[in-house]
């Protein structure tokens, strides 16, 4: 098939979205479908660049671009769902969180509150005009369904180097890798190291606006014994962080999917993780494939304590986590056969 994928173009800002965009891109061409991308400059700032990317993005049809016949187009991100296709599949990662979950409501500036209005009516207008709409979680579908009234399918994918996790042994020691921003909560897992009593170690890994401030933290609270924050990771030792972690920490506040837990499942280890993280709950329930805990330092450093006292425990959640992994055939192919049928 000749297709065409949109997505937002955020110069300099690397993260889950160009991974899963890459991914989809990739598996589509290794399938044998023509495949050619367009990517929309998004800035989150000001609004106004907001509202002239959406009135773009509805004006533009794709069915035959300068005389190029389209099979199919496949969107990924708010705005360019919006764009025109009699065969267009919208597969969400999420929509612009500011104006649903994350709004402030009447503590929103005026432009914010203009621009929800105006974005959740585009989004019921232009997401009814899809052939097929799935989410990238079930938090996705969830909250299209809660805020506009719009059924999505959740279809899961793999992470980036899926095939390459590994588990050795477990060494004294929990990992969290993620860009350091506030809905990722590094600040909790910090506090919480104040807090554990067991010999564990903390290996933070990512960039960040936050990266200098947690710095800060660590120097401050004389954490520099207990906790380890890596600026750059190449993947292998991404790899190696993994395989030989205690478990994974990964706390953020209501995640839309998360790539973190499912890399831990491939390592075989258990996640922390929060009762209000979202997407990771989809994959760990309490004492099975990890701990749910409150989102509090104490709750996190008393499961940090129960990983290292019960190392047995430990293994055994790790091992339940990858063969449920595996149980649900998370695979592009999966992917690749549900977006182009």
């Amino acid at each position: 098939m000749r297709l065409i994928v949109t997505v937002n173009a955020t110069p300099f800002l690397t993260g889950g979205a160009t991974y899963h965009f890459a991914g989809l891109v990739d598996a589509l061409q290794a399938r044998g479908h023509e495949v050619e991308t367009l990517r929309f400059p998004f800035t989150f700032h000001p609004e106004a660049s907001i509202e002239r990317l959406m009135n773009w993005c509805e004006t533009l049809d794709l069915t035959a671009p300068n005389g190029q016949h389209v099979d199919k187009v496949i969107s990924l991100q708010f705005p360019g769902y919006g764009v025109r296709h009699p065969h267009h599949v919208v597969w969400v990662m999420h929509q612009h969180r500011a104006v649903y979950d994350l709004y402030a409501g009447e503590d929103a500036s005026p432009e914010v509150q203009r621009l929800h209005d105006l974005i959740h009516d585009y989004d019921k207008r232009v997401l009814a005009r899809a052939e097929r709409i799935f989410a990238n979680s079930r938090n996705v579908s969830t909250r299209l369904l809660r805020y506009n009234g719009i059924a999505a399918e959740p279809l899961y994918h793999p992470p980036p180097l899926a095939e390459f996790y590994r588990c050795d042994e477990a060494l004294d020691y929990v990992f969290l890798p993620s860009r350091m921003e506030a809905l990722k909560r590094q600040d909790l897992v910090l506090e919480a190291a104040k807090l554990w009593r067991s010999p564990v170690i903390c290996v933070l890994a990512g960039r960040g606006g936050l990266l200098e401030q947690n710095r800060q933290f660590v120097a401050e609270n004389d954490l520099g014994g207990k906790v380890v924050i890596l600026e750059d990771c190449p993947d292998a030792e991404k790899l190696a962080l993994y395989a030989n972690c205690l478990g994974v920490i990964y706390p953020p506040r209501d995640e839309d999917y998360g790539y973190v837990t499912l890399e831990a499942q491939l390592a075989a280890k258990p996640v922390i993780t929060c009762a209000d993280s979202g997407g990771p709950l989809e994959f760990v329930a309490d004492g099975e494939e990890g701990f749910v805990v409150e989102p509090t330092a104490q709750g996190i450093a008393d499961a940090v304590d129960r990983l290292w006292s019960d190392r047995a425990k430990a293994r055994d959640m790790g091992r339940l986590g990858l063969a449920r992994y595996l149980e649900r055939d998370i695979s592009w192919d999966t992917v690749v056969g549900r977006l182009t049928e």
